[in-house]
C-alpha cells in the first residue's frame, strides 16, 4: 500500500510505502466509539459538588430545646430538612467516571481510525515540514500551496483566494518551535506529537497532515518496530 508524497509546494515527489498493519485494517465502529467514549470518560472532570450535613458550616447548637416548645424536634440548623442545610445524595466530588480500557483495543481503533483517514484521502504525507522563521504568513503561504490537495475544498473558494477552513491536525515526528509558533494564532489548526496521537484529536480533525519520517515514527513507537 502506498500514498503520494508531497512538498511544501504542493508538488508530488514521491511514493511512500504504508504498513498495512496500520493503514489497511478492517474497521469496526463499535470498537472505534468504546474508545471515544472511555477516552472522554476519562478526561472528564468532577466540578459539581454538593456539601452533606457534615460538610455545611455551623449548626453546632442545638435549636431549641427538646422538649416543651410546641415545635417537632431538632438537633441542628444545616439537616438536610432545613434551608440551607445538607444536601441529600448530590453530586459529589468523589465521583469517579474513569472507564478501563485494554491498551491493545486502544492501540487497533487508532490505527483503524488512521486507515480511514488514508482510505478517505485526508491524510497528506510531506517530504519534510521546515520553516526558516516562526512567521505565521510563512506557515499560510505553505497551506495555500497545499490547497489543491484538500479535496472537499470548493473551486469557487479557491478561484476568489479565500482562506480555507484550516481544519487540520498536524503531526511532529520531534519538537518543531519555528513550526508550533507560526501555527498559534492560526483557527482549527492543531499540533500533536507522533508519539502522543489519540483518537479524538484525529476524529475531531477532518484533515491529518504528517511528514515520511513521521510514518516511520508511528510504526516505531506503536508497533515497536525499529528504523536503520
Amino acid at each position: 500500500m502506498k500514498i503520494s508524497v508531497y512538498n511544501q509546494e504542493g508538488n508530488e515527489v514521491g511514493k511512500q510505502e504504508l504498513n498495512p498493519a496500520i493503514f489497511d485494517i478492517k474497521i469496526k465502529p463499535e470498537v472505534i466509539h468504546q474508545v471515544v467514549v472511555s477516552q472522554m470518560a476519562n478526561a472528564r472532570q468532577v466540578l459539581a459538588h454538593t456539601k452533606t450535613r457534615s460538610e455545611v458550616r455551623g449548626g453546632g447548637k442545638k435549636p431549641w430545646k427538646q422538649k416543651g416548645t410546641g415545635r417537632a424536634r431538632a438537633g441542628t440548623i444545616r439537616s438536610p430538612l432545613w434551608k440551607g442545610g445538607g444536601i441529600v445524595f448530590g453530586p459529589t466530588k468523589e465521583r469517579n467516571f474513569s472507564q478501563k480500557i485494554n491498551k491493545k483495543m486502544k492501540r487497533k481503533a487508532l490505527f483503524m481510525v488512521l486507515t480511514d483517514k488514508t482510505k478517505s484521502n485526508l491524510m497528506i504525507v510531506l517530504d519534510k515540514m521546515h520553516l526558516t522563521e516562526g512567521k505565521t504568513k510563512e506557515f499560510l503561504k505553505v497551506l495555500n500551496n497545499l490547497n489543491k490537495l484538500f479535496p472537499l475544498i470548493k473551486k469557487k473558494q479557491q478561484k476568489k483566494n479565500k482562506k480555507i477552513k484550516k481544519n487540520i491536525l498536524i503531526a511532529l515526528e520531534s519538537k518543531n518551535e519555528n513550526l508550533i509558533r507560526a501555527t498559534k494564532n492560526v483557527p482549527e489548526i492543531e499540533m500533536i506529537r507522533v508519539d502522543c496521537l489519540n483518537i479524538l484529536d484525529l476524529l475531531k480533525y477532518k484533515y491529518f497532515l504528517i511528514t515520511k519520517r513521521g510514518i516511520q515514527k508511528i510504526e516505531e513507537v506503536y508497533l515497536k518496530v525499529n528504523k536503520v
